[in-house]
Order: structure tokens, then C-alpha cells, then sequence
């Protein structure tokens, strides 16, 4: 019954965002047809950082003085990508036009950012225009690089393979995954920092349910390969996920990195990281890619990147280390913290209170603890909730052991997270769980 309510709440939402949008598409204006050459607050980027700071800044200082500069005609609700490659959910529930989620008011530049020029407050973008601004909010995101492993990202035109970090690929995982016969399933990860660094593993333990429910488990070889040293970067959820492992017999290959992909052959290439020179080519008939990733070109080589390309911003206060009126947000930024839509709203609240001051003249004060969480489903109906800071110690909401799989954090993961990201985060009034935190531990934690 609950699960009727919520996909008929689900159904309306569409439905009214549907509209919403159609109007949105007359309030906000694109591409300088009436937008202004200067604005207080300029955000760059309509993902999740974007747009909630969008939303908040706009309650600071109006509407009409916030501009955000995004090319993008439709904004994801990525997280949901690991299910719609599992089959749980549709890609297009994973979409809203941009124009409805742009803050009322506030003018949406429909462009891509080409250049910045911070010592004169001015960024371009690929249209010719010159935007100044008082206040600069960089929220970019990351660039996916599947060209640089050999064979990508035409191995994608053939069967058998998909990769759920791409709107264009992520159906080709579930197409792969249920017409598996027998032989391996890969799984990879990339040897670069990667936004959710738990989704390449999560469709692992989803194919394996997936294939125990329809009777192919025992025709499947799961292998999994990473160039990480380790399956999981917190210890405690790490243990956790060694046990799934080896209750499931799922093949872990550390310090193995895929340099190549021969998809008419369903073959793929990976190096080992240990000994340099030395390949291992395995046959599948299916394998999920993850992607290299990067910082966004546009940042590399500019004024505000640091020695990687990434945005180099202050870790505890998000304000960038050369420039003042410069902050970053998200998955552009150089925090030493997972990049997930978690860090985004908890890093929200920092920058809201932060800039807040800065605008009175004052020092900011607010400091960000590097807290992110990554939901790691490991069925159709567990979770195991890893939450943690920026020295990989655990930072749990609820008052239970979270390295637990859990149905009830499953429903959270599939059901609840992504109205609280369409209703909370882009509206700008969910800042993560912290305050909640204290509550639920009594104020001890």
C-alpha cells in the first residue's frame, strides 16, 4: 500500500513538474535575451551544487541579482542511475527540464563557460558573452573520460556492455545484465578520483541478486577489478562489504585497472598496477565500465585550478585560496572527500552561512568536516549507509550500527532521497543530516 502511495505521489510530481516547466520556460530567459551583463552572485553550473546555491543565494540578495550559466536543457538525479541500470527504475524518472528547477527569478544563461578571469571578476562563455560579477560560485561538476580507455566509447554501439555513470549508457547496463547467459560479469573502476565512488560496485551486488532471482547465479563468474588498493575506503564499511563478498563468492581483483575494451570480442584489457608491463585480458559476456574522470576543461590551466585541474578551494571554509569572492562547490573542487550529492547539500550549508558573512563584511566561520554518505545498495532490498568525514572516520545519522544492510535504508535510498533531492536540496533548504545527527545521538556525537 505505502508503495502505492508513494508512485502515485511519484506520478503527480511528474505530472505538475511537467507543467511547471513549460512555464519556468517563459520566466527564465537564456542566452542574453534580456539577461544583464553583471550580477552580485554568478553560479556556474546547473547541477545539484548550482542549483541549491542558486536557491539560497536568491533569498540573500534577490532574485533578479543571481544569474546560473548552464548549457544543459535537462538536469539528472544521477544517484537513481544504479537502479535504472539494475532494472528498479526508469532513466526518465531521473529527469526534469532545467527550466523547472532554476529558481524562480533568478536568470538562467543557457551557455557553456569558456574562460574565467578572476583578477577581473569576469568569466566568458562559448557565446561571446562577458559576464562580471561581485560574488563567483564555481559548482562544475567533473568531466566523464571514457575515450581514454582504448576501444570506448564506440564499444558501446555493441551488446553486452553498459556503464551507468552516462545518461546515453546507462539502459545498456540493464540490457546487458538481463540478457546475461553465463560466463563473467566485469565490474571496473577507474584509477582516477569518481563521483560516488561506491556506484561501480553497487551493480555488482544488484547483477548478483539479479541473477540468483532468475536462476543464472550458477552460470556466472562476478568479478570485480579496481586499481585501488581496497575494496572500500572506510574501514568499517569495507569490513562489512569483504563479508558480502565472500558470502556471495564474488571475485575481488585489486590494483587492476582496465586499459582497453575489444567489444566485438567481449574482451577486456587491464593492467596490473603492481607490476608495471604486465596485462591480463578476460572474456565476458557482460561488463559494466566506469569511466575515467576529471576536472572540467574550462578549469584546467585557469586562473583557479590547482596542480590537477580541479578547483582549489579552502577545505574547511570552501572559499578559494587566491581569490575571495571565488567558492566552489561539488565535484569541480579539489576536498579531499567522496564526491557525492551528499557532501553537495552538507557543503550547501557551509557556503550559505559562510557567504552570508562575507556579505556583512564579517570572517567566515562555518567549517565543513568533509562529510559525504554513499547509500551502498547491495540488493534490491539492502543497504548498507556508509556516512563519514574527511579522515574516512564514520559520521552516522541514525543511532544503529550502519555497516548493517538494512531494508529500511534501502526505502530511504530508492524511495525517499529522491524527493528530499527534488523538494530539499534544489530548493535550497537541505543542508544534510548534521543538525539531525546531533538529535538522534542525544547530542553526543
Amino acid at each position: 500500500l505505502c508503495t502505492m502511495v508513494v508512485a502515485k505521489i511519484i506520478f503527480g510530481y511528474n505530472l505538475f513538474t511537467y507543467f511547471l516547466s513549460l512555464v519556468s520556460s517563459h520566466i527564465h530567459t537564456s542566452s542574453g535575451l534580456g539577461a544583464k551583463d553583471h550580477y552580485k552572485v554568478l553560479v556556474l553550473g546547473g547541477g545539484s551544487g548550482g542549483i541549491t546555491m542558486a536557491a539560497r543565494m536568491k533569498r540573500k540578495v534577490g532574485a533578479q541579482n543571481v544569474a546560473v550559466v548552464e548549457p544543459s536543457e535537462v538536469h539528472y538525479y544521477q544517484p537513481i542511475w544504479t537502479l535504472v541500470g539494475a532494472g528498479a527504475k526508469s532513466v526518465a524518472s531521473s529527469g526534469r527540464p532545467t527550466a523547472s528547477v532554476i529558481p524562480s527569478g533568478v536568470m538562467w544563461v543557457k551557455s557553456k563557460v569558456a574562460e574565467f578571469d578572476p583578477k577581473n571578476n569576469t568569466v566568458h562563455t562559448d557565446s561571446g558573452k562577458k559576464i562580471s560579477y561581485d560574488y563567483l560560485i564555481v559548482a562544475l561538476g567533473l568531466e566523464l573520460h571514457y575515450e581514454k580507455i582504448k576501444g570506448l566509447p564506440e564499444g558501446f554501439e555493441h551488446p553486452k556492455i553498459g556503464s551507468n555513470y552516462s545518461v546515453k549508457t546507462v539502459e545498456k547496463t540493464w540490457n546487458a545484465l538481463k540478457n546475461f547467459k553465463e560466463g563473467n560479469a566485469l565490474f571496473t573502476f577507474p584509477n582516477t578520483p569518481v563521483k560516488c565512488g561506491g556506484a561501480p560496485q553497487k551493480i555488482m551486488y544488484l547483477s548478483d541478486a539479479f541473477l540468483r532471482k532468475t536462476g543464472k547465479r550458477s552460470k556466472a563468474n562476478i568479478i570485480y577489478n579496481t586499481p585501488s588498493p581496497k575494496l572500500f575506503g572506510v574501514k568499517k564499511y569495507a569490513d562489512a562489504l569483504w563479508e558480502i563478498v565472500k558470502k556471495r563468492d564474488l571475485n575481488i581483483n585489486l590494483r587492476h585497472n582496465l586499459i582497453e575494451v575489444r567489444a566485438d570480442k567481449q574482451e577486456a584489457v587491464f593492467e596490473n598496477l603492481d607490476k608495471p608491463g604486465e596485462t591480463k585480458v578476460y572474456k565476458y559476456d557482460m561488463i559494466h565500465v566506469t569511466p575515467p574522470m576529471g576536472p572540467p576543461a574550462v578549469l584546467k590551466g585557469s586562473l583557479l585550478d590547482d596542480e590537477a585541474g580541479w578547483l582549489d578551494v579552502n577545505k574547511n571554509t570552501l572559499q578559494h585560496k587566491t581569490y575571495a569572492n571565488v567558492f566552489g562547490i561539488g565535484d569541480c573542487t579539489n576536498l579531499p572527500t567522496s564526491k557525492t550529492a551528499a557532501a553537495v547539500a552538507a557543503q550547501s550549508a557551509v557556503l550559505d552561512r559562510n557567504i552570508s558573512r562575507i556579505l556583512k563584511k564579517q570572517t567566515p566561520d562555518k567549517i565543513y568536516d568533509g562529510y559525504t554518505s554513499c547509500p551502498l545498495v547491495t540488493s534490491y532490498n539492502t543497504v548498507i549507509l556508509a556516512e563519514f568525514d574527511y579522515d574516512g572516520q564514520p559520521l552516522e545519522t541514525f543511532p544503529v550500527d550502519q555497516s548493517k544492510e538494512s531494508r529500511v535504508m534501502y526505502h530511504m535510498k530508492a524511495d525517499f532521497m529522491p524527493l528530499l533531492y527534488w523538494h530539499g536540496l534544489l530548493k535550497g533548504f537541505w543542508g544534510g543530516p548534521g543538525p539531525y545527527r546531533t538529535i538522534m545521538h542525544l547530542g553526543m556525537k
